[in-house]
């Protein structure tokens, strides 16, 4: 998969929006093991998300702030009966 399609997959277990700036190309085979728990002194051997991302594929996640499109709703109503 590509980079970008990785981080949109990681979304989900951060709960926050992943931008790809990594500038990688192609395709990648990732497989990734890591304690879903990520809970402390959890018997689990398996590392925390963090660690794995970074030991596993070399990746890193920084904190940032960007601009991000957004949609406001201020007002909702039924539609009226015709």
């Amino acid at each position: 998969m590509p980079i970008s399609i990785l981080a949109d997959h990681l979304q989900g277990a951060v709960d926050s929006i992943i931008v790809d700036k990594t500038g990688l190309t192609g395709q990648y085979d990732v497989f990734l093991h890591w304690n879903p728990s990520d809970k402390q002194g959890s018997d689990s051997t398996e590392p925390s998300f963090f660690t794995a991302l970074e030991d596993q594929l070399g990746l890193r996640l920084k904190p940032t702030k960007i601009d991000v499109g957004t949609i406001v709703i201020d007002h909702l109503e039924m539609p009226s009966a015709n």
